[in-house]
């Protein structure tokens, strides 16, 4: 079985700066993608980051220049680097990732589109 694992969010006052980790575990192959996404109190969940197999990258426009995302393959790691963090940035920040796994009861590999970890809270306040 495959585990999403955030860590790294917390309390930080506006303009400070936090990294995210997301580290993946289990049976993978292949991480074919990996992102962050952010749900504030009363909002959608929305998009952050994300990162392609080949390091491609895109981001939201509210964090363009702020935030980086980044990815070690060797550790099935992913990090989000946030910088310049204000308010707006409060939220509970999700780990994505699409992967090619082994499935061991069907003894072959599996390609799963949409996995989630549990999420790590954000606060950016006074």
């Amino acid at each position: 079985q495959v585990r999403l694992l955030e860590s790294g969010g917390g309390y930080v006052q506006p303009g400070g700066s936090l990294r995210l980790s997301c580290a993946v575990s289990g049976s993978i192959f292949s991480i074919e993608g990996i992102g962050w996404y952010r749900q504030a109190p009363g909002e959608q969940r929305e998009l952050v980051a994300v990162m392609t197999k080949n390091g491609h990258s895109s981001y939201a426009d509210s964090v363009k220049g702020r935030f980086v995302i980044s990815r070690e393959d060797a550790k099935n790691t992913a990090y989000l680097e946030m910088n310049s963090l204000n308010p707006e940035n409060t939220a509970v920040y999700y780990c994505h990732a699409r992967f090619w796994a082994f499935n061991k009861y069907k003894q072959s590999l599996e390609y799963v589109e949409d996995d989630w970890g549990k999420g790590t809270r954000v606060t950016v306040s006074t």
